[in-house]
């Protein structure tokens, strides 16, 4: 099999600013909706622990990521890196893995999508809206990384401001003693099974990796991307989760919800008040944001593999 690092390659684009748009725009979607499901396992107390732990988890990792990545700044991401050291079998396994990964997460984000499209206009078919943005987004990633990268930038930031101004709504209306109401025994069965939703707020943001490829001077590129995107997520990550248990009266009536956000700004603010209508209208920004990521993630990864001979 060929060297991941075999031509042909890939132009040389992304900035500092574009590699964390894109850093952060494939996680964000995570603050938006699914960690919430957490607080059915552990309560507010357990999920926040959880959260630490996956945060520290995900610090260390992308430590380590970030120097292989900026070693070794190839498409390939973890292929190339598992090539590197384990020799072609170990880069088909940590290839093919990685393609599962990126290739599964943007159907999740197309049908939330489509749920959230239909949540604010119900004669807005889900399937049909999940199809449309595959369409959409598939076409604007065809244009180029340059493109894709601004378009990333634009609605990373709204999508991150979004964020801000709900933290903002919230934080007036905090108590404690709504955050420690109806309490979940604080157990370790509890903060293990809440793992799973606490890695909502960080995962995917290995897929930068993917792009290193097209990073303007990647050892500089790489860690500003990756230190400030990381930064950002564990900003926001705690930032919502706090605020939200804690302004919310009873916790427990967002722990099902496929759109957590929307319903506590209603339940804070009403539901008449034209600031929740007005955020679950642009609601969709993080979802838009992840989804753009997480298809530029896997069309490098089927780039890599396709230039190796992993794939026709």
């Amino acid at each position: 099999m060929p060297e991941p690092s075999a031509a042909p390659s890939l132009q040389k684009t992304l900035t500092p600013l574009g590699l964390w748009a894109i850093a952060v725009g494939l996680v964000i979607s995570g603050e938006y909706f699914g960690w919430n499901y957490g607080w059915e396992q552990a309560g507010p107390v357990g999920m926040l622990v959880a959260t630490l732990v996956v945060t520290l988890l995900y610090i260390t990792f992308i430590l380590s990521f970030t120097e292989l990545t900026t070693a070794i700044p190839q498409a390939g991401g973890p292929f190339a890196y598992a090539h590197r050291a384990l020799g072609p079998w170990g880069g088909l396994v940590a290839g093919y893995a990685t393609l599962v990964e990126f290739l599964f997460t943007p159907p999740a984000i197309a049908l939330a999508l489509g749920s959230y499209g239909h949540f604010l206009w119900p004669a807005v078919p889900v399937l049909g809206t999940a199809l449309g943005c595959y369409v959409v987004f598939t076409l604007v990633n065809l244009r180029g990384m340059r493109e894709s990268a601004r378009f990333s930038l634009l609605v990373t930031v709204l999508a991150v401001a979004e964020l801000l101004v709900f933290m903002g709504f919230m934080a007036p209306h905090f108590r404690v003693s709504n955050f420690l109401a109806h309490p979940v025994p604080l157990r370790l069965s509890g903060v293990l099974a809440a793992l799973p939703f606490a890695i909502w707020f960080y995962l995917a943001i290995e897929g930068v990796a993917m792009v290193a490829e097209e990073v303007q001077e990647p050892r500089r590129t790489l860690p500003l991307g990756y230190g400030f995107g990381l930064g950002t997520l564990v900003l926001l990550a705690l930032g919502v989760m706090v605020l939200t248990g804690g302004a919310v009266p009873d916790w427990r009536q967002l722990a099902h919800l496929d759109y957590p956000l929307p319903e506590a700004l209603a339940r804070v603010l009403g539901k008449a008040s034209p600031w929740t209508k007005f955020f679950a209208s642009i609601g969709l920004f993080g979802l838009v944001a992840s989804f753009h990521g997480t298809i530029i993630g896997y069309s490098r990864q089927v780039f890599a593999l396709a230039r190796s001979g992993y794939l026709p």
